[in-house]
């Protein structure tokens, strides 16, 4: 894919993102899948903390959807904190036996994000568009 290409479908893909951080980590953690969005035994300050991060960063995703080219540091930001948020995950899981459903739930999640969203980085600076 070039960077043309790439550039047209990062705004939909900072829209989805930004979507899922603001509506869908409460119902996964709470309801659809406790053991594979959550930890053992169930946290509710820690809770808290996550659904507020993310539905932060999930509205200034939405919002770095309409010129991309001026928030590469917000999307970087978004690729290297999923990246380093699950891989502490991972080896946390891979320790505590209680924690392996996250092998399968919220630690894939975030790598899928940070892949995407890394995938449909420009490979050359971005021009700046006109906000």
């Amino acid at each position: 894919m070039d960077d043309i290409t790439r550039a047209k479908y990062l705004p939909i893909a900072l829209v989805v993102v930004g979507l899922i951080f603001i509506v869908a980590i409460y119902p996964m953690m709470m309801w659809i899948w406790p053991s594979g969005w959550g930890w053992t035994p169930r946290q509710p300050e820690y809770e808290q903390m996550i659904l507020g991060i993310y539905a932060t960063l999930g509205v200034f995703l939405i919002r770095a959807a309409k010129n991309p080219a001026a928030n590469v540091s917000l999307i970087w930001f978004t690729i290297w904190s999923s990246l380093v948020h699950a891989t502490i995950m991972l080896f946390q899981a891979l320790v505590d036996h209680t924690e392996r459903a996250n092998l399968m739930g919220d630690i894939p999640a975030l790598y899928l994000v940070a892949a995407i969203l890394w995938y449909l980085m420009p490979r050359h600076k971005f021009k700046q568009q006109d906000a």
